[in-house]
This record gives C-alpha cells, sequence and structure tokens, in this order.
C-alpha cells in the first residue's frame, strides 16, 4: 500500500522512507520496501522478493486517472515499517518509467482484469534482464604524462592515437580503430594510462528527416493527408480513421501526418499487424524520411533492444515501428499512433496479459495527448461505428494510386468446374495462370491453411490422428516429415501404421493446405518458379525480407500463401489471385466469422493489379450465394458491412453491446465442469445483462486442461469490470482450477 496510507505519526517515526514497488509478478498491487532515500516514481530497482531478486518500478499511489468502475478494490494489509525488507539496488543508469507509461499500464491492467504487475512485465522486458541494462562503460585516456616505465608498442601507440582522434571508446571500438587486440587495452587499463568511463548509449538510427523525399500525392490524397497532418498539429487527442481501397496510397498519406509529428520533435509509434511486414515497410520510410526507423518485436537480438529501448527513452529515437507490444515502451515524447490494418485480429493478444493493441493505441495516446490513425481498406465494425457516432473522424480514398485500378472479381463455381479426383484447383484457374505466365506476368495462390493436410485419417478403422494435449486434429507438415498441434505445438513424426487399429499405410491426408498446393501447382506448372509464403516457411523478418526480393525482382512466377500474403504487399507484377477455398472461415458458431472472411479475401484480392496492368481475382467457392460472396463480386464492402450491423444491433452484440469471456480450466473434466456451473449459479443479473453458458469450449481441451467458458453480455452503457470483480471476487475455488478473464474477446475458442 502507498504510504499515504498510513497515519501521519507513523510515517513521521519511521527512518528512511516507504516506497511502493511494483513487481513482475500476479500481485493484486505494488509492495512496501523501505529505502535509504526518497525515489520518484518510475525509478527501477533491485528488490528482494523471496530468495529472489526482481527489477522492479517504484509505483504511485492509488491511479487516480482511472474511471472509477475500472478501480480495483484495495487488498491486503500495511505491515510496521521495521519489518519491510530495503531496496536491494536502484538501476541509475537505467530511463525511469514516465508518468504516461505507468498511467498505460493500471489502465491495461483495470481494463482487462491482469495483475499490474505482468503487465508491467512487458514494459520491463529489456531492463529486467539480467546485466541487460548495466551502464555502457568505455576508456578515456588519464590526464598526464605517460608512465616512465611504459614501453610503447606500435600496438599501444595504435591506441592510444585512436583515443586522440575519435574520443573515448568500448575495447570493441578501440579494438577495431586501433588493430589492436582487448589485451593490450586492458594492459594500457593496468599500467595507469587508461581509465573507465561512461558511455552513451548510442542510438539505433539517427534522425528522421521529414523533408527529405516529399511524394507527390493526388488531389484526393493530398486532400486526406492535409486532415490528417491537421489532426496532429492540434496536439490534443484525436483519433481519425484513414479507410482506403488497396493501392490507394495510405501508406504515403499517413506518412505526411508521420512528417508533422517530425517536425514538432515528438516521437512516432506505427503498430503493423505482422512483423514479417517491418521489411518491406521500412524500405519505404527509409525513402521517404533518409533513415530507417527503430523495429520493435520479439525477434530482435539482446543487444538491439537494449539500444532501442534506452533511445526511446531519452528522446533521441523519433520513428518505431513494431508489433502490439512496442505500446510499452518508455515514450519521452510521443505524438502520434498509427494502426496499419487495423481491424487484423493479430492485434489481440491472446496469452498472459490479454488485450488488443487497436484499443490500448487509442488510450496510450490518450494519456499523452496525442493523435491516433486508424488505416485499413477493410475498416473493423467497431471502428465504424465509432466513427458513425461522432467519435473518430474519417478520410476516404476511394480510388488507386496513379493509372492502377481495382481487379475484376469473378467466382469459380466448384460444383461446376471442380478439379479433378485428389486435386484442388479447378482447370478454369489453371488456364488462367497458364495465360498469365506467357505473358510474363506473376499470379498467386491463396489459402489460408497451413501444412500439408489439416487432417490424417485411417481408410481401415476411421481413426483421426488427435493431439493427445488438445482436442485438435494433428496437421500433417510432409516437407519437415512432422504431424503438428497448431494449438500447443505438440509435435510427432509421421507414422506408416494407424495407432488404433495397427494397419499399415492407411493413412491418408484429408484437405488440402499449402504445401498441398504447392505440390499439385509444381506437378501442374513444371516450369513455374514456385514461392512459398507462411510462417513455417517464413520465420522471421530476413526470410520475408529475402521472399520480398525475389518477387520484385520477377525471379518468381507463382507465388502460393496463407494469410501473410494478405496483409499490405505492393507487387507491381502480379495480376492475377486464386483462393483456392475461398468458403474456408464461414463455418462454425463465431460471431465474426463472416466480417474476418470479407476483410481477409478483400485484402488478398487487393494484391492484384497494383501496377499499370489490370488485374484479376478468382474465388473457388462452393456457396456462391453467401453474403460474403455476393459483396466481394459486386466489391460492395459497406453494404455488406451494414447487414453485418443489422443483425448485431437487437441482441447488443458488438459493437452494439459489451462482451466478456471467463473461461474455466482444470486437469480434470469434472472439475473444470463443477466449478463453471457454480460461477453460473453465482451469476450477474439484471436489465441489459446476460450470461451464456456454461458450456464446454470449442477447444474444450488445451494443452490438458479442459475448458469450460461463460459468456457475460451487456448493453453497451453497462461497464463490464464491477460486474466481473464482484462476480468473481465472490467465486468458489477449486485446487487446481483456474478461471482467465477475456474482456471484448475476439476468439471464441
Amino acid at each position: 500500500m502507498a504510504e499515504n496510507s498510513l497515519p501521519p505519526h507513523s510515517r513521521r517515526m519511521e527512518a528512511g522512507h516507504r516506497l511502493s514497488v511494483l513487481v513482475p509478478r500476479p500481485f493484486d498491487g505494488p509492495l512496501d520496501y523501505r529505502s535509504d532515500r526518497l525515489l520518484a516514481p518510475g525509478t527501477l530497482v533491485r528488490v528482494p522478493l523471496g530468495r529472489q531478486e526482481l527489477t522492479g518500478c517504484v509505483w504511485d499511489g492509488e491511479p487516480a486517472h482511472l474511471p472509477v468502475d475500472f478501480r480495483p478494490v484495495s487488498r491486503g494489509k500495511t505491515f510496521a515499517f521495521a519489518k519491510l525488507r530495503p531496496i536491494s539496488a536502484v538501476l541509475e543508469h537505467v530511463p525511469p518509467l514516465p508518468d504516461d507509461l505507468r498511467q498505460f499500464i493500471d489502465w491495461v491492467a483495470a481494463y482487462g482484469l491482469s495483475a499490474p504487475g505482468m503487465v508491467l512485465a512487458i514494459a520491463l522486458r529489456v531492463p529486467a534482464q539480467a546485466g541487460s541494462m548495466k551502464p555502457l562503460m568505455g576508456w578515456m585516456r588519464k590526464p598526464g604524462p605517460l608512465p616512465d616505465t611504459l614501453r610503447l608498442t606500435p600496438a599501444r601507440r595504435a591506441v592510444l592515437e585512436a583515443l586522440e582522434q575519435g574520443g573515448p571508446g568500448t575495447t570493441a571500438m578501440l579494438a577495431a580503430q586501433s588493430g589492436a587486440s582487448a589485451a593490450v587495452i586492458r594492459g594500457l587499463a593496468n599500467a595507469g594510462v587508461l581509465e573507465e568511463c561512461l558511455m552513451e548509449v548510442p542510438s539505433p538510427a539517427g534522425q528522421a528527416d521529414p523533408d527529405h523525399a516529399p511524394p507527390t500525392l493526388s488531389a484526393e490524397q493530398a486532400e486526406a493527408a492535409e486532415a490528417l497532418v491537421a489532426g496532429v498539429e492540434e496536439r490534443t487527442f484525436n483519433v481519425t480513421l484513414l479507410e482506403g481501397v488497396t493501392g490507394s496510397g495510405k501508406t504515403e498519406v499517413y506518412f505526411e501526418a508521420v512528417a508533422a509529428c517530425l517536425r514538432q520533435g515528438r516521437q512516432v509509434l506505427v503498430l503493423l499487424p505482422e512483423i514479417v511486414l517491418t521489411a518491406q515497410w521500412t524500405d519505404r520510410f527509409e525513402r521517404r524520411f533518409g533513415i530507417r526507423p527503430a523495429v520493435w518485436h520479439s525477434e530482435l537480438g539482446q543487444k538491439t533492444r537494449r539500444e532501442t529501448w534506452c533511445a526511446i527513452a531519452e528522446g533521441r529515437q523519433q520513428g518505431v515501428v513494431g508489433a502490439r507490444s512496442a505500446l510499452f515502451l518508455p515514450f519521452a515524447r510521443l505524438g502520434l499512433v498509427v494502426v496499419d490494418e487495423e481491424h487484423e485480429n493479430t492485434y489481440k493478444q491472446e496469452e498472459g496479459v490479454l488485450y488488443h493493441g487497436r484499443d490500448m493505441a487509442i488510450v496510450r495516446a490518450r494519456l499523452v495527448q496525442g493523435a491516433v490513425i486508424l488505416v485499413s481498406a477493410t475498416p473493423s465494425m467497431e471502428t465504424l461505428v465509432n466513427v458513425q457516432k461522432g467519435r473518430f473522424r474519417h478520410e476516404v480514398l476511394e480510388a488507386r494510386h496513379g493509372t492502377a485500378r481495382m481487379p475484376e472479381i469473378t467466382l469459380i463455381d466448384m460444383k461446376e468446374h471442380g478439379p479433378e479426383r485428389g486435386q484442388f484447383l479447378s482447370p478454369l484457374l489453371c488456364e488462367s495462370i497458364e495465360e498469365r505466365m506467357k505473358a510474363g506476368e506473376q499470379s498467386m495462390l491463396f489459402l489460408n491453411r497451413r501444412g500439408y493436410a489439416p487432417m490424417t485419417l485411417c481408410r481401415a478403422c476411421g481413426h483421426r490422428l488427435q493431439c493427445p494435449h488438445c482436442s485438435a486434429w494433428m496437421v500433417e507438415h510432409r516437407r519437415r516429415r512432422i504431424l503438428a498441434c497448431h494449438h500447443c505445438e505438440y509435435t510427432q513424426p509421421l507414422v506408416s501404421a494407424c495407432p488404433s487399429c495397427g494397419a499399415q499405410d492407411s493413412l491418408v491426408p484429408i484437405g488440402p493446405g499449402v504445401e498441398r498446393i504447392h505440390e499439385e501447382a509444381q506437378a501442374r506448372f513444371p516450369d513455374a518458379r514456385l514461392l512459398s509464403m507462411a510462417s513455417d516457411t517464413l520465420t522471421s523478418p530476413t526470410a520475408m525480407e529475402e521472399a520480398v526480393r525475389k518477387i520484385a525482382s520477377r525471379e518468381v512466377d507463382l507465388i502460393i500463401g496463407t494469410q501473410v500474403v494478405a496483409k499490405g504487399w505492393h507487387f507491381p507484377d502480379l495480376t492475377l489471385v486464386g483462393v483456392v477455398d475461398a468458403d474456408l472461415g464461414l463455418g462454425g458458431g463465431d460471431l465474426r466469422a463472416a466480417e474476418r472472411t470479407m476483410q481477409l479475401l478483400h485484402q488478398v484480392a487487393g494484391r492484384a493489379g497494383r501496377g499499370t496492368k489490370p488485374g484479376q481475382v478468382m474465388l473457388q467457392s462452393y456457396a456462391g450465394d453467401h453474403p460474403v460472396m455476393k459483396a466481394l463480386l459486386a466489391n460492395d464492402f459497406i453494404s455488406f458491412m451494414e447487414q453485418e450491423a443489422a443483425q448485431r444491433r437487437p441482441g447488443f452484440w458488438p459493437p452494439y453491446g459489451r462482451l466478456a469471456a471467463v473461461i474455466v480450466s482444470a486437469p480434470k473434466e469434472r472439475q473444470a465442469e463443477e466449478l463453471a456451473r457454480l460461477l453460473a449459479m453465482h451469476a450477474p443479473r439484471g436489465e441489459g445483462i446476460q450470461v451464456l453458458g456454461p458450456a464446454p469450449a470449442p477447444l474444450a481441451l488445451l494443452r490438458d486442461r479442459y475448458r469450460y467458458r461463460l459468456l457475460l453480455r451487456t448493453r453497451r452503457d453497462i461497464a463490464l469490470q464491477p460486474l466481473l470483480r464482484r462476480w468473481l471476487d465472490g467465486a468458489p475455488r477449486k485446487n487446481d482450477a483456474r478461471i482467465d478473464v477475456d474482456v471484448d474477446p475476439v476468439s471464441f475458442m
């Protein structure tokens, strides 16, 4: 608890200071420690906890910036000052966490009912690493003459000359400049010639130039850019949706807002839905601003993460692009947040601390009075409703840039023009690919399913190979010769005999994955140069960068990929997109299934015809009369979303209502079911409040835990958080059972 919760006379009697320190552990709030000196909130410290020592952050008192409904009930007791353990060390050389970041951590924790310490852990992933944030030390020449006893060898002389010309440097820097070994440099230090000094952590990049290469914009683009720039120059919180058809130049338009923010000396954060997209995006940023931005994602090395973190905290790095976790970086002067492809579901963090990157980006900007730009060709319904209610501004780009035109979309009725038995590509689609290859143009086959086949079946007994830890089928990955579960990552080698009946060579793959489509395309087009683009084959931004280079340099005729090919790519010579299974994703009980399918297919269709040559999109479908297919053929995204809204509004389904999923899990199914039923008995009730369930989750077994779900649904004007707290605070607890809460769920698995 905070110091001001103690009686005044108790505080006067304390020798030293009682400090609240938030640690990266699942506690309800900060812990109390004592310190010989008063430390400002945001200071990073090392503190003991049990037998461990952790990096924590000196925290504020009650989070007054939170709405009343979000504030958790204070728990725990205040210990006597004499019983408090002392802070072990202050991380003097690490920048403190700024006020707005601490407020943001409190907000994310309160909104999603997460432990604030676990949210803090996201922000402390760099400084909490053992030794990763030690000050960068180097060498400088000690004042005064050289010792008479020093033998000045050529190597030693080269080190001293390097120091004279370039100033202080680290051991590695001096060795590179002088050609001397590290042992020579240490020898000079031992001889009293050099002394250690603190080095400034270098910025991972220089300063971006907002006027380096301004683009030539069309009248429509210039009008939208002017509105976005005005939003930045207001220096107040505002949100704008930049909606534009695929290929309309949305990136170039919002780059003008980025330039305006850079001119103000403030920092810009651009979020991308996939880290593999950073390669092509950073190239475009460099062409516009003369330098590459800082990149932030999970694949970075520790040294790069450390330098980037410090440069952002000290305001030396202005432009940052990254995944959703970049929201937790310690920006010194954040002025603009851009959420590119704002509709993407990958912005939702589905494990650990649950939060939606798009929604929390808006909160992050509001806390610093910054601007937000949401960018999409197919905006989410949540964003469109906020536009309709006047909460968000709206700019629209209706035409593709330059001479490019929207592609022609046609539907292949697979009931009439289906492939031969055992094949998955329609003859009509194959003929179109051959025509494009003869014309020297590129084609793409899209199937949003990894691996070779989604299911393996025994012809003898009908047994289906299932993950031993999840209620999911094992997916065959023929190239790696494994069967894999895409939920828990369990793998096993391919088998030749059925594990149920023992029949040899009776296992057959059912359905296609991209590997199987690649195999069929290889047989169908033997002279074509093929490239697979999936998360299994492109496992890093570097691998994706190489794939993009090959496509751009015309080393590829046919691209075969999953959803990673649908997002933001610009391939001018790609003129044909074939969607292998356009109906995939329409089934099941997912609230947003039709919306997601529409967005995904619209996006992948937008990869075709982005250059001077006309594009074509062919959809293989067995459900041509589905509203999604009709809307795609008519190129009428807005009418489709209006139909979706009409279906959700009467039952106050999001975005016209609020949802929270309560997931009960346990090692034994009976434990999970009993606790779920007890929860249902104590569920909140009232006008505009409904609890659905409990019912087994669609993915009923996940990582050896049985799962039951309850769904709390309320009207939009009813706050979920206090309802959930009152409900779950009084919930019974069972050994080994766990209750997880997902506010605003995206997945219903």
